[in-house]
């Protein structure tokens, strides 16, 4: 069944809700700025048992907040944003339950299965998620790196799931295009999701209220979870409270 994940966005060393699709080297529109720092929300929902949630640091002076945030809940949630194969070991024992990573992946724009090996050898298949964040493409939706801004040659499609679910956990799949704009989901993108991931896989992106937890399970079959940010009131949102996707949660698992 669909579940709500919770997530920490962080940016130039604060708690942020953005719009994904304006992120680059000189800021991002942003939707709202907490003035609470990451360990306050990593409490929080440690202290709602809210499993699966990530914190993902985007662009550089984030890291001492992932670590307040990791270490106010060991094993709780997952960390991505700068990941590679030489400090993804540092996260995992600083108190992540996964490693998530994108960029790392990707060579001059081309995907790298030299370097999914490498980190692969230091997280192990069970610690490793794969953000497959993407933007619409004329053919369907391509992966896209670089804090979104470079769109890949690689599809979201069923072979490329396939494949790529023998190497990893699970996948994190942000909807660059509707990202932070609280306009609703991409509803083809979270079907597509349904119809063809093999494993574990949450999406992001454009959600708003609570309906559309229940527009997530319904359009794949409760196989992809879900991640509100900006629509969030612990964020400065309107569109749903914390407590009720607590709920949500809850019921689910009774």
């Amino acid at each position: 069944m669909t579940q709500f994940r919770p997530c920490i966005d962080l940016h130039q060393g604060q708690v942020k809700q953005i719009v994904g699709g304006s992120l680059n080297d000189d800021g991002a529109q942003t939707n709202y700025i907490s003035p609470y720092d990451a360990g306050y929300y990593a409490e929080l929902y440690h202290q709602y048992e809210l499993h699966g949630g990530h914190v993902i640091a985007l662009g550089p002076g984030n890291k001492e907040q992932a670590l307040k945030a990791l270490a106010a809940w060991p094993n709780g949630l997952q960390f991505g944003g700068g990941v590679n194969a030489e400090n993804a070991t540092e996260f995992l024992q600083a108190g992540a339950s996964h490693v998530i990573v994108t960029s790392y992946l990707f060579e001059n724009d081309e995907f790298s299965w030299d370097r999914l090996e490498k980190i692969k050898a230091e997280t192990g298949v069970e610690k490793l998620v794969l953000d497959l964040s993407c933007r619409r493409t004329p053919t369907g939706w391509n992966i896209a790196t670089n804090r979104w801004q470079t769109i890949t040659s690689t599809g979201i499609n069923a072979a490329t799931l396939k494949e790529l679910s023998k190497h990893c956990a699970e996948f994190l799949i942000h909807a660059a295009d509707v990202e932070g704009l609280q306009a609703g989901i991409d509803e083809e993108l979270v079907s597509l999701l349904g119809d063809i991931c093999p494993i574990p896989v949450t999406y992001a992106g454009g959600a708003r209220t609570l309906e559309d937890l229940e527009l997530v399970e319904r359009l794949s079959q409760g196989k992809v979870d879900l991640t509100i940010g900006s629509a969030l009131d612990i964020f400065g949102g309107q569109g749903v409270t914390l407590e009720a996707c607590v709920n949500w949660n809850q019921e689910r698992r009774d």
